[in-house]
């Protein structure tokens, strides 16, 4: 959680508003990169828990998943109606998450 809110008040510092037009106008607060970061690592290590319980290669099988999620996370940005910075660090701070919890959490579940 502390990593992409570090870096979402990086970006904020070099200009980007964070103001999601078709959410009403809101502009994204630095607590609501924390709280929506918080929440899905905690999806990552349900679905991780749950592949360690159920699947015989919990590791590659988590890789794929948090992956293909990741992937999907990456449309919402563009279709919110966010100017091209907003965008960007939007895409950028998906990107850190995954980068931090999906190593991780892989290698929490290695069972070689």
């Amino acid at each position: 959680m502390v990593t992409p809110t570090l870096a979402a008040a990086l970006a904020r510092a070099v200009g980007v508003d964070f103001a999601i037009p078709d959410g009403g106008g809101e502009t994204i607060p630095l607590s609501g990169f924390a709280v929506v970061t918080g929440f899905f690592s905690v999806v990552g290590v349900v679905i991780a828990g749950a592949l360690l319980w159920w699947s015989a290669r919990p590791a590659a099988r988590f890789v794929w998943t948090a992956v293909s999620l990741t992937a999907l996370s990456l449309i919402p940005p563009f279709v919110s109606g966010a100017n091209a910075a907003t965008i960007t660090a939007l895409l950028g701070l998906h990107l850190v998450a995954a980068t931090v919890m999906i190593p991780v959490l892989t290698r929490s579940l290695r069972t070689d």
